[in-house]
């Protein structure tokens, strides 16, 4: 669905001053104050289940396990909404899940994520623009091939 509007004069970006956990506290008073559309949101999130640097995009889902989420989608009284996960890894297995999403990234991984935030942003431009499905063609796609990719180089091996 293309958007027909000026993105300037009609976007916000917003972090939320909640905790995490209480996100949708901040996303449902948001729409409600500024009569947002549930389908012009965009929920820009990290994800332990993605790779470090992975983005994927999606029209609705589950939480899954992600508790910024479930508030938001209980503040909404739907899973409806759009969402970008921005891939963190799991990190250590033996350390606590909220210590490692709350740490720093390691050395290595900084140029990793430095580049996720940027694609992070093109994403974010893309769907105000043209809407989540455009955004999951282009960078949803990018990242199927990019792991067909990384599959056939280790087969190689």
């Amino acid at each position: 669905m293309a958007r027909w509007r000026t993105p300037a004069a009609s976007t916000l970006l917003v972090k939320p001053l909640t905790m995490m956990n209480l996100s949708g506290e901040a996303a449902g008073a948001l729409l409600r104050y500024f009569r947002i559309a549930i389908e012009d949101m965009l929920v820009v999130t990290d994800d332990v289940a993605l790779p470090v640097g992975r983005l994927r995009a999606r029209v609705r889902g589950s939480a899954g396990g992600h508790n910024g989420l479930k508030s938001i989608a209980r503040h909404l009284g739907t899973d409806a909404y759009a969402r970008l996960r921005v891939g963190v890894g799991r990190g250590d297995e033996r350390r606590d899940l909220a210590d490692h999403v709350l740490a720093k990234f390691d050395p290595a991984e900084r140029p990793v994520i430095d580049e996720a935030i940027g694609r992070a942003a093109d994403a974010v431009e893309l769907f105000v623009a043209e809407g989540i499905e455009s955004v999951m063609n282009r960078f949803n796609a990018a990242a199927d091939t990019e792991e067909r990719s990384d599959a056939q180089t280790t087969n190689e091996q």
